[in-house]
């Protein structure tokens, strides 16, 4: 959920031009997907100068809710974007004209459905931030942007559950949250990033308040 702004990617991209055989891919798909009046920026914007071997990724799926459609599209230099075409046209040929045209719709269309989508994700992240916070041993950032929190497990590590799972890593704390609380989460280790997990808030307000619920019974119970 870091945004990051027009100075910290420019300081990447003084990184990187330093680098001349280095390709840069940018994923910008929650692009609108951002919190407490912060301004995307794109990385071709903050760094024009590298254009030359930047690819940009985006769709639907996120900002419009449109993931079950599958659609993507990117944005580069012109031989890249022809290879790619050649190993798309060779392994799943296109997407269905469907969802072509839904996605330009989608993208042409009204754009009223981003802000009031924005602000029920805004509630609901701050819903789960406020909840997971309230569970003993669990210290849980505020995300800038997306539909993820990612919180932090350390004192919660080393401890025993009420089921008498070992505590000993942050996937078996998920491993025994599942079994014992009956809630799925994805232990960071995946992310590459431990002690921690990762939960998603694009769901119900009443099925994140009933998982945060369960999350602080269970850590309640560990000792």
């Amino acid at each position: 959920g870091a945004c990051y702004s027009t100075e910290e990617l420019q300081a990447l991209g003084a990184v990187v031009a330093r680098h001349p055989n280095v390709l840069i891919l940018a994923d910008e798909i929650y692009e609108h997907i951002l919190f407490d009046n912060r301004t995307f920026v794109s990385f071709a914007n903050a760094c024009p100068q590298l254009r030359d071997r930047l690819l940009v990724v985006n769709g639907v799926s996120k900002a419009y809710a449109m993931t079950g459609w599958r659609i993507g599209y990117a944005g580069g230099p012109p031989e890249l974007i022809s290879a790619m075409r050649k190993i798309q046209s060779q392994s799943t040929s296109n997407p269905c004209s469907i969802s072509q045209w839904a996605a330009v719709e989608a993208l042409n269309g009204p754009q009223d459905y981003i802000q009031e989508s924005r602000a029920v994700f805004l509630r609901r992240r701050d819903l789960v931030v406020e909840g997971l916070n309230a569970a003993d041993g669990i210290q849980c950032p505020t995300p800038e942007g997306a539909f993820y929190v990612y919180p932090m497990i350390r004192g919660c590590i080393g401890k025993t559950s009420a089921g008498g799972t070992v505590i000993e890593d942050d996937e078996a704390f998920c491993k025994a949250l599942l079994e014992e609380a009956g809630v799925a989460v994805v232990f960071g280790a995946a992310f590459g990033l431990s002690p921690a997990f990762r939960v998603s808030y694009a769901s119900s307000d009443d099925e994140l308040r009933e998982a945060c619920r369960l999350i602080q019974t269970f850590c309640a119970g560990l000792h």
